[in-house]
């Protein structure tokens, strides 16, 4: 298995079981009862070696992972294959119930999270689930979520890393039939990018070499599976929606024509209102949805998206000078903070202009006298210990839960993370499983405002997140309510080296 030889040794496996050995538990599925309406969609999902072409001008075929998919009931529209190593796509409606058997065909243990969704301890795909070779699992769930923009990905203990390098990541899309009625763009005019970046070899082949400091960046853009593609797109309005599937990159994304941003949405769908930005910064994970107008453009007219420069900080400057790494670049020619072009839209024909919707459906925040935390806030400490990422000083272990790792199912929490590691701190996207929160305020120490000023007029706080950037020096405060499913879940840094590393700890949601 050649495909499985050059990333195996690429990565310390640290706590994953070796290949080929069984997985920790009863691989058949769900243990809890299954919901008890129809099945709207059934999917079989195989994590399995491939082919396809990365390098547009060699034209070789590379080896990659990659997750195959085949509709087994459900309307046609609800699978959308994907053209590239990107898995397919799935669409399904607030309230369907979903079934989706995974096999895995990998030569090491595997598992799927399915990122942003609020699913039971038994569908998050925490890796004390992972199945070995040959090994099945399946999912079972009725989708809670308000219609947006979620994705699938693996997360073996040590190894999400390198799966998700490798090729294996999809789009998981909730729709909303009654978008069209609000005025929003549809059908065609409704994009979806996935920006990644890669490394590639001189023979085509992927090249994974991450530093575990830094996490791994490439030197060449990807969307939705091709080099740094050209968009064809008309002269109308489009709804775009955009994933940061990067393993470490963090984008500050612009038009290059400096026209305003339009935010319509982040991470759990649209926002209350529309937001106008000079720039969006996208961390790892982190999804954000636009409102893009291509109609004053002419015929033959072309704007590109870009991602503009930032300052990672002296924190990452030292850090790399210890590593040999060189401000943030972790042996890239393409270091974090680096100034480059993601993809071309190229105007082909007329569309339909749209004029932008003044707001959409308010949303439902949480109230103060809902939170039982108020006068001593759960902390998150982000800090490093024996040259190691760390949360509240620990790293991961398979089911380990501190004592200040326990909360109560139907209660709503304020938590406060903090990343105050004095000159050794740099950005980490932190998602946390199991539902959706609000972010309430962020602060940031004097020593490390002008590195945030380069990138807070574009965080994208608005809206229901499940997946935030910490900047160097900033304390963040979340509200989140634990109100769907008990059991034990997952928070980590989604820098998916750093994750890998250890950097990951469960809570446990007591009924």
């Amino acid at each position: 298995m050649a495909a499985a030889a050059w990333i195996g040794a690429t990565c310390n496996r640290r706590s994953a079981p070796p290949l080929g050995a069984a997985p920790p538990v009863d691989p058949v599925g769900p243990v809890g009862p299954a919901p008890s309406s129809a099945v709207a969609l059934e999917v079989a999902l195989r994590a399995e070696f491939s082919e396809a072409v990365l390098d547009s001008a060699g034209g070789r075929a590379a080896q990659i992972w990659r997750f195959g998919g085949s509709l087994l009931s459900g309307k046609s529209e609800a699978l959308l294959s994907s053209k590239s190593y990107l898995g397919p796509t799935l669409r399904v409606r607030r309230g369907e119930r979903v079934r989706v058997h995974f096999e895995n065909a990998l030569d090491e243990p595997s598992i799927v999270h399915w990122h942003g969704l609020q699913v039971s301890q038994e569908d998050d795909g925490h890796p004390r689930f992972a199945v070995g070779r040959g090994g099945r699992y399946n999912y079972d769930f009725t989708v809670a979520n308000r219609p947006g923009t979620y994705w699938y990905h693996p997360h073996p203990d040590g190894r999400t890393g390198p799966q998700v390098y490798a090729g294996m990541a999809g789009l998981f899309l909730v729709v909303d039939p009654d978008d069209q009625a609000r005025g929003l763009p549809t059908d065609e005019f409704d994009l979806s990018l996935v920006i990644q970046d890669r490394r590639l070899g001189s023979d085509g082949e992927l090249v994974y070499d991450p530093n575990p400091m830094v996490g791994f960046l490439g030197d060449r853009i990807f969307v939705n599976g091709q080099q740094r593609p050209d968009i064809n797109v008309r002269a109308g309005s489009y709804r775009v929606r955009i994933l940061n599937g990067s393993n470490s990159r963090i984008y500050k994304l612009a038009f290059s024509d400096n026209r305003p941003l339009i935010l319509i949405g982040s991470d759990g769908g649209l926002l209350g209102s529309p937001v106008r930005k000079p720039y969006l910064v996208l961390a790892p994970g982190e999804r954000v949805e636009l409102w893009a107008d291509f109609g004053r453009s002419t015929a033959g007219a072309e704007v590109w998206l870009e991602s503009r420069a930032f300052s990672v900080g002296g924190g990452g400057m030292a850090m790399g000078g210890m590593m040999g790494m060189g401000s943030m670049g972790a042996g890239s020619r393409l270091p974090n903070g680096a100034a480059f072009r993601v993809c071309r839209f190229q105007v082909r024909g007329g569309g339909r202009t749209l004029r932008v919707p003044a707001q959409f459906e308010p949303l439902d925040w949480r109230p103060d006298e809902e939170v039982v935390n108020r006068s001593e806030r759960r902390r998150i400490d982000v800090s490093m210990a024996m040259m190691r990422w760390v949360l509240n000083g620990r790293t991961f272990e398979m089911t380990d839960v501190a004592p200040n790792e326990r909360v109560k199912l139907g209660t709503t929490e304020d938590w406060e993370v903090q990343n105050l590691g004095g000159m050794m701190a740099m950005p980490h996207p932190i998602h946390l499983h199991a539902g959706q929160f609000q972010i309430l305020e962020r602060v940031v120490s004097p020593t490390w405002r002008s590195v945030a000023a380069t990138l807070q007029d574009g965080l994208v706080d608005e809206g229901w997140k499940d997946t935030f950037l910490l900047l160097p020096g900033e304390r963040v405060r979340l509200r989140m309510r634990f109100e769907r499913h008990p059991g034990l879940f997952l928070y980590h840094c989604h820098n998916l080296e750093h994750e890998d590393a250890g950097m990951m700890r469960n809570f446990l949601i007591e009924a």
